[in-house]
């Protein structure tokens, strides 16, 4: 069943307090402020409107859409600007909801053309520092790994990564998922958990492999939390082993919806109705066009849910995250209190 989003409900979702736990920091980099970056670090653009710069958003699949990614963060050059691409999507988050999130950021992306990790990771945690003084928003960095490189250039950033271990909760594996499997970073995770990082991995829908990529790194990574992952309803074994291990599933609507028909609301749904810890997220929203709460309501147009579900989302959102479970219990009052309307 599907119908139009009432107002009022609008309004109520993008209110709902929620954490955002997959969201890509690059993904957040809105037409304008490419523009003010190009300008800033004397970087001239093809495009010579916002217009045209959205023109270029058009994606059928993971390859296409990395094709126009990775391109893009070329305006990305100094520490202010990574400020900058944080402060922004921090600022709209507040505004949509978001207490708490946890941001994937590509540190590979931008050493591999020369920018050093030093300003990258300054850059964000100097907005998140901001965001939380200003803002009173919560936030976290994830440091992702590029699976379509090799496991030694991982190994390398993540040695680098580690004076800034405090900046950092954890570590993901994103991109290019064909022929590059969970266990071709088995060794770099292994080494990032004694570490102590906590572990993520990307295992994106309808992929070569996806399956078996899941069951990877479920069982021989041993992550301790699974990014979009919709796949799973493939394996019964899998559902539950995620359910029996509190494993939260950080789900992508709007982006699902780039390559499959429905946004693989079907599956998303009827893993909530099964009680696992499935989460809405914006992924790559400046790309996609729909922000946190953006994604609620499109899975709640798509699926018809009601505002029970909605609210089950969103208490899933901070007990899939890695706050401290004082931390947690604060925020879920916080749901319950804006449900009762106080």
């Amino acid at each position: 069943m599907t119908g139009t989003v009432r107002p009022d409900l609008a309004e109520f979702v993008r209110g709902l307090p929620k954490a955002e736990l997959h969201l890509h920091l690059e993904g957040t980099l809105e037409p304008e402020l490419k523009f003010r970056l190009a300008e800033r670090n004397g970087i001239r653009l093809p495009e010579r409107t916002v217009d045209e710069v959205r023109q270029t958003y058009r994606f059928h699949d993971l390859t296409s859409f990395l094709q126009v990614y990775y391109p893009a963060m070329e305006v990305l050059q100094q520490p202010r600007d990574f400020h900058d691409l944080a402060f922004e999507y921090l600022t709209r988050a507040h505004a949509d909801g978001i207490r708490h999130v946890e941001m994937f950021f590509d540190p590979q992306a931008h050493t591999g053309r020369g920018v050093p990790f030093q300003s990258v990771i300054s850059g964000y945690r100097s907005a998140i520092v901001q965001a939380r003084r200003e803002l009173g928003i919560s936030a976290e960095l994830i440091m992702c790994f590029l699976r379509d490189h090799s496991a030694e250039y991982a190994m390398a950033t993540l040695m680098e990564a580690l004076p800034y271990r405090d900046w950092i909760i954890g570590v993901g594996l994103d991109s290019d998922e064909r022929g590059n499997p969970p266990r071709k970073f088995a060794a770099v995770f292994a080494r990032a958990r004694r570490e102590g990082f906590l572990l993520t991995m990307h295992c994106d829908i309808d992929q070569p492999d996806s399956k078996e990529h899941i069951r990877q790194a479920l069982e021989e990574i041993g992550v301790d939390r699974l990014d979009h992952g919709t796949n799973i309803v493939e394996d019964e074994r899998l559902v539950e082993l995620v359910r029996a291990k509190g494993i939260g599933l950080t789900c992508c609507p709007v982006s699902n919806s780039f390559v499959t028909a429905h946004m693989k609301s079907d599956e998303i749904v009827g893993l909530l109705d099964r009680d696992l810890l499935v989460t809405l997220n914006s992924d790559d929203p400046a790309y996609f066009g729909a922000y946190a709460a953006d994604n609620y309501l499109a899975l709640r147009e798509q699926a018809g849910l009601a505002v029970d579900q909605l609210v089950r989302l969103a208490r899933n959102s901070f007990r899939a995250s890695w706050l401290t479970p004082a931390r947690l219990d604060g925020y879920l009052r916080e749901i319950d209190a804006y449900v009762a309307g106080g």
